[in-house]
């Protein structure tokens, strides 16, 4: 598994070192930040990061979830292969179950907290068979409270796993 994770990031860093696009200046300026080879490396503290930015992104409804944790990765200075695998976790087949524990979770947090939402949102109603009556209120609370309990039960699971399996996911400082 560590050869074939090895080979993908030597052929990824190779790709954006391709002859036709590393003389021009808007390229350089892109994949410089993105092909600092430390931010590849895996160790416990890079990979429990990136998984944690990679699922809080992978439950927000947009398109390029794992673009967005890739700039949010570099920027923080975290595993960026393993941010943007752990948005593939939401896919076509992932997210209708995703989206309909979203608008519960979301509808149970404000009513459990009575959290203030803005009127012009909670209006914003629709029926959906199965689920109940939603809003686009629940909906974004529950996708944010999910994305950030999945961030912070990222973040151990990763540190227990290198406990137990200390050679897969080394300590590097």
């Amino acid at each position: 598994m560590k050869k074939r994770y090895l080979k993908l990031v030597r052929q990824a860093l190779k790709s954006l070192r391709h002859p036709h696009l590393r003389h021009r200046p808007w390229w350089q300026a892109l994949s410089r930040p993105f092909a600092n080879r430390a931010l590849w490396i895996p160790c416990r503290d890079t990979v429990a990061s990136g998984m944690a930015i990679g699922l809080f992104f992978s439950m927000m409804p947009m398109i390029p979830q794992s673009i967005f944790a890739a700039i949010i990765a570099m920027r923080v200075k975290v595993n960026v292969p393993f941010a943007m695998a752990a948005c593939f976790i939401s896919n076509p087949f992932t997210n209708v179950p995703f989206w309909i524990a979203q608008i519960r979770l979301g509808q149970w947090l404000i009513d459990a907290l009575s959290l203030p939402v803005p009127h012009f949102l909670h209006k914003a109603t629709m029926s959906l068979p199965g689920v109940g009556t939603m809003s686009v209120s629940n909906f974004i609370v529950g996708f944010l409270a999910m994305g950030v309990l999945l961030a912070l039960t990222a973040y151990p699971l990763v540190h227990l796993f290198s406990a137990i399996l200390p050679h897969h996911l080394p300590v590097r400082g």
